[in-house]
């Protein structure tokens, strides 16, 4: 279980050996030498240690033309490393660090031939991220002086450093490690031994899952990852991020995470073996599931796969007016956006009254960006003059397109649709905003089903830019296209995908929410350490758990019976501590307790 760290006195490790000098030794050899650190960079390639040496000239000489560094402190830190392709060089260090290839056989190999060359004292710890360091350590002279720890790449600008103890660990050795990393500028989080650990553990389910996703062709790659990026704040969209830590890795971690735990979560789509078997491992390669300009380039090249720009599409409808049902949230940040870009919005709900105080909202909205100086009083003053309060949806007999955001009860959604059929003229579009429930389900609730589609907005609508467009296999061509035309002239960008539980953004979001839960079920670690993991480790803007209490629990329970009821994989049963606390009322920050406790408004 993770424990809180505390500030340390400072760490005896005054010379640490790397062993392995990739992309990872070598920034960590960045990280130690800046620290001041005697730091021995051992490889059994001489151009590999060459190209670490270079690097870390270059990365210092950049320090220096920004004012980061002196001179004499560049001269002073290059002194400190040196380079060998012979073990033995690490005969003096406190602590060896091993960031070798992702193979028992390799690693083993390494851990036994220090057994005879350093000190009794000296720490081992290993780099992995995917092996068990229970058994690297059990196979070591000294097991109790073997642990683990995980930089995240790259590891100059990461914060996250995993300690990860074996049940053979020695406390002194993880409380050295643990100052050191402190020392370091790093932010150390304990955890115990298991694939993945957590930061890797959560993420990498959820990059299997969107592999998978795309494997079945139910979305573009393009569109998983602006959904995810867009939908979720995320710095990279799923499939980049796997082009960037290597599919071969991916699977290997994958591999190790399903031997232990049998969850079908994380069975290595076949897409990354028939990719890895292929050569095409990401941007090392120049290919994988994007091409990139050459091996090792970050610069996404147009191929076979790449969606043509302007290519033609079947017309859409024309929309000049749009109607919005509801009253709550959403539907009032809706009506706000398509108002804003020039629409004639009537905004209805089940009384006059709710949809006045829901126009209201908007009014004192537009008044925040005024006063942010987004927006001016004039513009502001003739958004609200388009919107139109009525109490019935009769209003709605003469709109272009109908956008539902009542309730998330497919009943209640279904006794709407059909006000909406009788009411609206024919050629709407009549459009959910659904995030859980079946598009086809509304559509057959009225007589023109073809005139149905999913438009899934994110809370909050005016800021979130992303917009799910679903289809049904009833859903006609030229209503899509309007809904896409719709999406470009109210500055969203819209994804495209088909009709099932959760679409892109919630399919891949809540199966990783709820695993996190069930790391805390399972004692494994604390709410604090795997939001900051996720944070520092993922570049995530939320941990799991504030998100599940901004969202709300009951919400998050309500998503995860649906996944579950639809794919039919345990693995996405919601975790029973999710259902205790949804029981206990506590629904997180709108109850005021939730995973945590807040404030009362």
């Amino acid at each position: 279980m993770a424990t809180p760290l505390s500030h340390p006195s400072p760490s005896p490790l005054g010379t640490v050996a790397v062993v392995g000098l990739g992309t990872m030794g070598t920034g960590i050899t960045e990280v130690l030498t800046r620290a001041g650190r005697e730091v021995v960079g051992i490889d059994i390639s001489e151009a590999t240690a060459a190209k670490a040496v270079a690097a870390l000239e270059s990365s210092t000489a950049r320090a220096v033309v920004r004012g980061r560094l002196t001179e004499q402190e560049r001269a002073d830190l290059l002194a400190r490393f040196r380079t060998s392709t012979d073990l033995r060089a690490a005969a003096d260090a406190d602590l060896v660090i091993e960031v070798a290839p992702e193979s028992y056989e390799i690693k083993h190999q390494i851990f036994r031939a220090l057994d005879d060359i350093v000190r009794p004292e000296t720490i081992l710890a290993t780099g992995t991220n995917a092996l068990s360091v229970t058994r690297l350590a059990a196979d070591s002279a000294r097991p109790e002086r073997v642990l683990g720890l995980h930089f995240f790449n790259p590891a100059p600008a990461m914060k996250l450093v995993e300690v990860v103890s074996s049940v053979l660990t020695a406390p002194q050795a993880v409380a050295a490690v643990t100052d050191l990393a402190i020392e370091l500028g790093k932010e150390p989080v304990a955890v115990g031994d298991r694939p993945g650990f957590v930061a890797d553990g959560l993420l990498f389910g959820y990059l299997n899952q969107a592999a998978a996703m795309y494997e079945a062709k139910y979305a573009s790659r393009e569109d998983i990852d602006a959904a995810m990026r867009l939908g979720c704040g995320l710095p990279m969209g799923p499939l980049a991020l796997l082009d960037l830590i290597g599919v071969d890795t991916a699977r290997t971690v994958l591999e190790a995470m399903y031997a232990e735990s049998h969850d079908r979560l994380h069975a290595p789509a076949p897409v990354l073996k028939q990719l890895s078997e292929a050569g095409l491992t990401g941007r090392k390669s120049g290919r994988g599931f994007y091409s990139y300009e050459a091996p090792g380039s970050s610069t996404v090249v147009a191929d076979a796969l790449t969606p043509l720009s302007g290519a033609p599409e079947t017309p859409g409808r024309t929309v000049r007016s749009v109607g919005v049902a509801g009253s709550g949230t959403m539907a009032s940040g809706i009506a706000e956006v398509f108002a804003k870009a020039g629409y004639e919005v009537v905004l209805a709900a089940r009384s006059e009254e709710k949809a006045q105080i829901a126009k209201a909202r908007i009014g004192k909205s537009l008044a925040r960006s005024v006063d942010k100086g987004r927006l001016t009083a004039e513009a502001a003053a003739q958004t609200l003059d388009r919107i139109t309060a009525a109490g019935s949806y009769d209003a709605f007999a003469d709109v272009d397109l109908a956008v539902e955001a009542v309730a998330e009860d497919l009943e209640i959604k279904q006794q709407l649709f059909a006000t909406l059929d009788k009411v609206c003229k024919p050629g709407a579009v009549l459009a959910t905003t659904t995030s859980s429930l079946p598009v086809i389900a509304c559509a057959r609730a009225t007589s023109r089903p073809q005139d149905v589609i999913g438009m899934h907005f994110f809370n909050p609508a005016p800021a979130m830019k992303l917009v799910e467009v679903v289809r049904t296999v009833l859903t006609a061509d030229d209503v899509h296209s309007t809904v896409r035309e719709v999406c470009v002239k109210i500055k969203k960008h819209a994804v495209d995908c088909g009709d099932r539980a959760g679409f892109i953004v919630n399919a891949l979001l809540f199966p990783y929410l709820n695993n996190a839960i069930k790391m805390v079920q399972e004692h494994y670690a604390s709410l604090d350490d795997i939001d900051a993991a996720m944070k520092l480790g993922g570049g995530y803007p939320m941990g799991p758990f504030e998100l599940l209490d901004v969202v709300g629990l009951d919400v998050s329970l309500a998503i995860e019976k649906v996944l579950h009821r639809e794919f039919r994989d345990p693995g996405l049963a919601p975790a029973p501590l999710l259902e205790h606390l949804v029981a206990a009322g506590c629904l997180g920050r709108k109850t005021g307790r939730g995973f945590r406790e807040y404030a009362r408004r």
